[in-house]
């Protein structure tokens, strides 16, 4: 059998996925388990597992993130029906004022793209922009920025989305701390990202123009919205039970602590695990709508149906994902890496792996336009190459940070969140150039920037 280089595995392996989704415009799905089989097939080990580990590795991936993907899909399209999502923007809508409607749009955005995703959001909140814009004739390109500015940053470092859930699962640590650093590091991007907004809103003089589609969502009657608490239950209790566990836990790593830590552990092992969380969440997201739309059992049937079918999609382009990821370890990309460093004289440290995962991010978003799949792989590789926080002299979660930080940077034509915001928002492709594509580079940066400081201040290891 040909024994090929570790990089030379690794090039083909990354034009395969590339080329395979620009050049042929292939399914993201397609591209990476072609990629996985054929970076399989080049790396080391018996011909007849070749193809049979990257199943396994599709199936590993797929039982790690499949339920909470599913789940997800379940309770934004819930939220999205009953009014539970809408009556959160009027939240802060109440909170800010209507002077500070952008505030209230930015941190609308940024709470909605915990748990649906930022098309959706962005399809939601656009409406509330140009009613804005038609009341106060100014600052159009402000609203619809302050919404990229919140609800991009939680997509990317949040989960459950599906980038955060795969770049935990493919760097092993647990979800609730990605949940705890995701958040952390995106507050401050998202204020950076606001106040680039309304620097930007002063120099591009770009009015609100008539859509193409007259079908733009209108807002509910107040009357009709569900109460507060049951809107906001399915976002904030996951984010809750997942969190206490993972505090809980670290605790009880720790040591020297009471013997009823040891019980309250047991307890929230179970309902603090994300699968259990989420499900929970997604009960709570279709009794709300059941109660407000007052559906019966197939007209709820079909609500699921639909939501999980997008699901399906996302779940097996992220499987794949993970199975390519897995087949790069495989191929011993991460130690050709590491002795490549050592030949040059260069110690390879924490804050150099994080520089080069932001790089590689940032190359595979620019290359193929989608930033999850710019996590999976950037994070797939990287994973690879770290043999323990030790080694990073941080705790691996400020690496997916930092991975997805980078995939913002750069987005333009082929992005699908770059034409989202240019058509629904009625921008020419210069205008979204100027505007949307900056904006995420900066909010991006910020993210970078926040990690690194956070690593060295809380470097939890």
């Amino acid at each position: 059998m040909v024994e090929f280089h570790p990089f030379i595995i690794l090039i083909v392996g990354t034009i395969t996925v590339v080329g395979m989704i620009i050049l042929l415009k292939m399914n993201a799905f397609i591209a990476l388990i072609t990629s996985a089989m054929i970076v399989s097939l080049m790396a080391p080990g018996h011909v007849e597992e070749k193809i049979v580990r990257v199943a396994n590795a599709f199936g590993s991936t797929a039982g790690g993130i499949g339920i909470v993907i599913a789940l997800a899909t379940i309770i934004g399209k819930c939220m999205m029906d009953s009014g539970a999502a809408d009556r959160i923007v009027r939240l802060f809508l109440n909170l800010f004022g209507e002077k500070k409607c952008d505030l209230a749009l930015m941190s609308s955005g940024f709470v909605l793209s915990v748990p649906v995703f930022f098309d959706t959001v962005f399809y939601l909140l656009i409406p509330l922009a140009r009613s804005m814009y038609k009341r106060t004739k100014k600052h159009y390109l402000k609203y619809i920025m302050a919404i990229t500015a919140g609800g991009v940053i939680t997509h990317m470092l949040v989960p459950p989305t599906p980038g955060p859930l795969i770049m935990a699962q493919n760097l092993n640590f647990d979800i609730g701390l990605m949940i705890l650093i995701g958040i952390l590091v995106a507050i401050p991007a998202s204020i950076v990202g606001m106040v680039f907004s309304w620097w930007r809103d002063k120099t591009l003089d770009i009015p609100m123009r008539t859509l193409y589609s007259e079908d733009e969502p209108k807002p509910l009657d107040i009357e009709k919205l569900p109460r507060l608490l049951p809107s906001l239950l399915p976002i904030i209790l996951p984010v809750l039970l997942v969190s206490a566990n993972t505090i809980v836990k670290n605790l009880l790593l720790r040591g020297n602590v009471q013997p009823v830590w040891n019980q309250v552990g047991n307890i929230t092992a179970i309902i603090g695990n994300v699968n259990f969380a989420m499900l929970l969440s997604a009960a709570i997201a279709v009794i709300v709508l059941v109660k407000q739309r007052k559906l019966n059992l197939p007209q709820l049937s079909t609500v699921i149906e639909k939501s999980l079918m997008s699901g399906g999609v996302i779940i097996l382009i992220t499987a794949a994902g993970g199975a390519f990821g897995a087949m790069l370890k495989v191929a011993q990309i991460g130690p050709a890496i590491q002795q490549l460093f050592s030949v040059s004289g260069m110690e390879i440290g924490g804050l150099l792996i994080l520089g080069l995962a932001f790089a590689i991010a940032s190359v595979m978003k620019i290359a193929q336009g989608s930033g999850t799949v710019a996590m999976i792989t950037t994070s797939a590789m990287m994973a690879s190459m770290i043999a323990s926080p030790e080694q990073l002299g941080f705790h691996p979660v400020y690496l997916a940070t930092a991975i997805g930080s980078g995939s913002m940077i750069i987005s333009w034509m082929n992005d699908s969140g770059f034409w989202i915001f240019c058509k629904m928002g009625g921008l020419t492709e210069v205008e979204a150039l100027k505007s949307w594509t900056p904006l995420l580079a900066i909010v991006g940066l910020t993210g970078m920037v926040v990690t690194i400081l956070l690593s060295f201040i809380f470097p939890l290891v």
